[in-house]
């Protein structure tokens, strides 16, 4: 990173360095390309009109500055990305970006071997695509399991609320009244609609993880509907998980109280705890996915 900061000042301290070519006809900003480097790449718009006088330029083996971004990034280059399947995206938003840089009539030049930009983009990443589909489908099974798992204990939680129905007989109808005991507690309902909650938003999750599963896992699905339909289902899920404590907890208000009220406050403290956690390890993976997907400008 600072070798890079010394090389854009570099470049605007000596303009000229611009049009430097090495043995391969390759300027600063084609290299800049092939390697990924931002910064030194956003020096195209500080040059205005010059650009369309570098762009075009071809190395050896005819290769537009498209082609090199047809190769696919060093490892080490994607290692700060959580997940294949982001490492994907993150390829594709540089090839979308560096085509809006290159003319029109650029865009479908062959190289010595005869094939265009994206073609051997195409060519360069299907076994990243393959580890992307791999990836997404592991995680996804994984958080199915967890949002079903939540479905199933709310969706019980609904039908044995705390405290019991009330079984007594009606006067007037002599049938018993299956009322909830608590069910004129402001914290009885609290729990009734965050238990409804949980149950919708698991069921939303899994419905959303289910679509990824039966995706096509297309090259182009990669930059916006599989990044999109993943945030969604990670989204839902944490509202499932967090409204799930949240009646859990309040649950133990509607049973206990005056003296005993420090119990719930102390249930709740520690159910707090799975929902930091979940933070915690998911909080990279969602930084990545909505920087890329809602962030970025090249989508």
């Amino acid at each position: 990173m600072g070798n890079t900061k010394f090389l854009v000042e570099l470049i605007r301290q000596y303009p000229d360095l611009i049009w430097k070519v090495n043995d391969n006809n390759q300027t600063i900003f084609h290299i800049t390309v092939k390697h990924r480097h931002e910064d030194i790449y956003n020096l195209l718009y500080e040059i205005g009109a010059m650009k369309d006088l570098i762009t075009p330029l071809r190395d050896g083996h005819e290769n537009n500055m498209l082609h090199l971004v047809g190769t696919r990034a060093k490892q080490k280059q994607l290692e700060d990305v959580s997940g294949v399947a982001l490492q994907m995206q993150r390829e594709l938003l540089w090839f979308k970006e560096v085509k809006n840089m290159i003319p029109l009539s650029y865009r479908e030049r062959k190289n010595e071997d005869g094939l265009t930009p994206h073609e051997l983009f195409t060519m360069e990443h299907k076994e990243l695509v393959t580890e992307g589909e791999k990836w997404l489908k592991g995680t996804t099974n994984q958080c199915m399991v967890v949002a079903a798992l939540i479905a199933t204990i709310v969706y019980a939680a609904a039908f044995t609320v705390p405290g019991g129905y009330d079984q007594t007989n009606d006067k007037t109808t002599g049938q018993r009244n299956g009322i909830p005991v608590f069910h004129s507690k402001v914290t009885f309902i609290v729990f009734v609609v965050a238990d409804a909650i949980s149950l919708f938003a698991s069921c939303a999750s899994i419905l959303i993880f289910l679509s990824i599963l039966t995706s096509r896992y297309a090259e182009r699905d990669f930059l916006e509907s599989l990044p999109k339909k993943l945030i969604s289902g990670l989204v839902t899920l944490f509202l499932s998980i967090t409204t799930m404590t949240v009646a859990f907890g309040i649950s133990f208000f509607v049973l206990y109280h005056k003296g005993l009220l420090w119990v719930p406050i102390l249930i709740c403290v520690f159910g707090v705890l799975p929902v930091l956690l979940y933070v915690k390890l998911q909080y990279a993976l969602f930084i990545d996915v909505i920087s890329s997907t809602y962030a970025s400008r090249f989508v």
